[in-house]
């Protein structure tokens, strides 16, 4: 680098505390990726998120307008030189990056790049991201790339830094929307005692007017109407109990990624390894997705709080026009016999009420030491 090693710590940290100011994912990212950029005095720099399906959850760069990203199209896929750095977790550092045989190509909107420098983003032993940065603002020397051997050395402390800072930030969403699904909980129950009680004064107003209608019609008759008062205030209860309590992920993203984003948080919150896999999955009817959602929340609490469980798999497949949803473990199992004629549920009666409530169908296969699968099949629309 050009600057002397107090203006570079200098810049280090103070790049390092412009990190440590955000909590959303995205905004540590930009800060990341702005960071490199100036620290390292590059024309350009991006910073990719992996999914699990080969593409990026997240992309972002700096040094790019908006009107160019919007020209370039859909976000790369893992190849090339971003693959090496994801799944062989190597730094890379190219004079040219388009005489790398790697290379494949970029879009005809895509700036012109030449010297590469690019390093994973891990956690551990997990590859997390990929931080890379192009077009060296310096002289070039004939034949060699811009990015020295100290560049990618600082680069490295940023992107071990870069990784805590994402892993937080992960955390504190995630932690987040264990709070929202906690305050979900908590209306459930409410909302279940406020109906409990209005039918409870229904049930003891209507017996009340049973009782007076043959000796005193004219109260019996003020008791029937306070009974069609209540009838109407339960009735309004129901119906903000199914506004609140329908999740507005599921509206807003479908059954399959409201899915793979509770089961993230649950892998995460537990020591247990939740996973989620869909399979040709298409949208159902709205209430069919609801018991879907429902029934997996249910068995996967089984599964996390009482199976002790080390695995918990997920599957969401398509079956004809419906589908079939799968949830097992790995853990301590039960006879499913036994828990009937012991009165305890497991919350299955609850599953079995969902399921037969949307037309489809729910079997249980368990045994002690035998883990358990809970499958749920319903006939779409």
């Amino acid at each position: 680098m050009s600057q002397g090693p107090r203006s570079g710590l200098a810049a280090v940290s103070s790049a390092l505390l412009a990190m440590s100011r955000h909590l959303e994912v995205r905004d540590v990212l930009k800060t990341i990726v702005a960071s490199a950029r100036e620290l390292l005095d590059a024309q350009y720099a991006a910073l990719g998120v992996p999914d699990d399906h080969g593409g990026f959850a997240q992309f972002v760069v700096d040094g790019v307008s908006d009107e160019q990203w919007k020209a370039i199209g859909p976000l790369p896929r893992q190849h090339g030189i971003l693959a090496a750095m994801l799944h062989e977790a190597t730094p890379e550092r190219l004079a040219d990056v388009r005489k790398d045989p790697r290379f494949e190509g970029w879009p005809s909107a895509h700036p012109d790049m030449v010297d590469f420098l690019g390093l994973p983003i891990r956690d551990g032993d997990e590859v997390i991201g990929a931080l890379f940065l192009a077009n060296k603002n310096c002289p070039k020397p004939e034949g060699g790339c811009g990015f020295t051997e100290e560049d990618e050395e600082l680069l490295s402390i940023l992107a071990q830094h870069a990784a805590i800072a994402l892993t937080n930030a992960r955390l504190y969403e995630r932690s987040r929307e264990l709070t929202i699904a906690e305050e979900r909980s908590r209306l459930a129950h409410e909302l279940h005692d406020a109906v409990s009680q209005k039918l409870f004064s229904l049930r003891l107003t209507a017996q009340a007017a049973a009782a007076l209608v043959d000796r005193d019609p004219s109260r019996a008759k003020g008791e029937l109407h306070q009974v069609a008062v209540l009838a109407a205030e339960a009735a309004d209860e129901l119906r903000a109990a199914v506004v609140e309590l329908r999740p507005a992920a599921l509206d807003e993203d479908g059954l399959t990624a409201t899915l793979r984003t509770q089961i993230q948080v649950l892998d995460r919150a537990h020591t247990a390894r939740v996973t989620f896999a869909a399979h040709n999955f298409r949208a159902l009817p709205a209430a069919q997705e609801e018991a879907m959602l429902r029934v997996a929340q249910e068995a996967l609490h089984n599964a996390l709080r009482h199976s002790g469980a080390a695995h918990v798999d997920v599957t969401l497949d398509r079956r004809g026009s419906g589908a079939v949803l799968r949830v097992t473990d790995d853990g301590s199992g039960f006879e499913p016999k036994a828990v009937r004629r012991a009165g305890r549920h497991l919350g299955l009666v609850s599953m079995r009420d969902r399921t037969n409530g949307v037309g489809g169908t729910l079997t249980v296969e368990s045994a002690p030491g035998k883990g358990t699968t809970i499958q749920m099949e319903v006939p779409g629309g």
